[in-house]
């Protein structure tokens, strides 16, 4: 998932602590100026083995990282979509030599976000805090990535099975999942390019079908719900490439039991680079093929909140796999209004395979097309 970009604004936490609130355009000034330099820290070059628990845990010789959940659940015959997530970022290849227990070179970040499709209403909430005096932190062994009380925690075989729990305002999650696929490995075993610079790239797992339970209270209403979840973990120190202006991420899980990953990273004039997946229902994985991947922009909603304009219906066909698919957002008002605005939502999907149909549901993210804090888009 091409998320480094967006992991910058963990710098901001550091600022705003400093600044004692400072204006944004100055926070975000600082936060580029910050973020500007990557050396020390280790790169992604070449293929490495994978263990778990340990790496669904930290990886801190690398500058950026996140773990992302994402998921639609259902009680009864209603909908809701979920986000949470946790970014970390490094502002130096090693740690402080402070006996302070306030003393870290981390910082973190977390979204929390619910969809309520049959209201048609996004909550979106953020969280900032250095990764030290028991604010916010990850391990691997076993696996736990928290901020304050928003936690992902792992148990079982390898750490497949996850507990989330969250809350802020009218909005509540606690969440089990349980992976029902092993990971899958993107890119060449796990080594994920975002451009052709060597480098420039991450290492990138998902656990692409978690199956969900527990509950969700919203507006002091409890609803017990269940569905599928979908888990992204990355970490890399790159940066997307100079002319990049932005990404469109798609994660589809089909009811035949198949998944799909798909990513492209826009420029002014274009496309610049993209990749994706396919997981068979055995969990087996094989590359998308770029030249054989058309994506058709179908419907746009401008967000009468920022102004900016999102497509928000596609039309999505692997040539080579015989696939269509028709991907539209359970409701188009899914914008984050948060430090950085994106665009992340829970969709519909229903499609072809030569003359079998196809359904499923799934999330995508959508980032760079509205201005963003400091009057930049980005």
């Amino acid at each position: 998932m091409l998320r480094i970009a967006l992991s910058l604004i963990l710098l901001f936490s550091l600022v705003a602590c400093t600044t004692n609130q400072a204006p944004i355009s100055a926070q975000f000034d600082a936060v580029e100026l910050l973020g500007s330099t990557s050396e020390g820290f280790a790169r992604a070059y070449s293929p490495k083995p994978f263990s778990f628990p340990r790496d669904h845990g930290p990886h801190p010789a690398y500058q950026f990282e996140w773990w992302y959940y994402t998921g639609n659940l259902y009680a009864g015959a209603r909908h809701f979509g979920y986000q949470l997530t946790f970014f970390r970022s490094a502002l130096s290849p090693n740690a402080p030599t402070r006996d302070s227990a306030w003393g870290t070179n981390q910082i973190y970040m977390a979204h929390l976000a619910l969809s309520d499709s049959a209201n048609e209403r996004l909550y979106a909430y953020e969280r900032f805090s250095r990764g030290a005096a028991g604010l916010a932190g990850a391990t691997g062994e076993p696996f736990r990535v928290f901020l304050e009380d928003w936690s992902a925690e792992g148990s079982g075989p390898a750490g497949m099975q996850m507990h989330l729990q969250a809350a802020e305002g009218p909005v509540a999650l606690d969440l089990n999942l349980v992976s029902e696929k092993p990971p899958v490995l993107h890119g060449e075993a796990g080594l994920s390019q975002k451009g052709p610079t060597p480098g420039n790239a991450s290492f990138y797992y998902s656990l692409s079908r978690m199956a969900t339970s527990g509950s969700i209270m919203l507006e002091g209403e409890r609803h017990n719900v269940s569905g599928t979840s979908w888990m992204d973990h990355e970490w890399g120190t790159s940066a997307l490439e100079g002319d990049a202006s932005g990404w469109d991420w798609f994660s589809i899980q089909l009811e035949d039991g198949r998944e799909l990953m798909y990513a492209q990273v826009r420029t002014p004039t274009g496309l610049s680079y993209s990749f994706g997946s396919l997981i068979a229902t055995d969990g087996q994985s094989q590359a998308l093929v770029p030249e054989h991947i058309e994506l058709e922009v179908l419907n746009t909603w401008t967000s009468p909140r920022s102004g900016a304009t999102y497509p928000v219906g596609w039309r999505l066909n692997l040539r080579d796999h015989a696939i269509n698919l028709e991907i539209e957002p359970t409701f188009n008002a899914q914008e984050l209004p948060l430090s950085i605005i994106y665009w992340e939502g829970a969709v519909r999907i229903r499609g072809t395979q030569g003359e079998q149909p196809l359904s499923g549901h799934g999330y995508v993210e959508l980032t760079g097309y509205g201005p963003q804090p400091g009057g930049r888009v980005r």
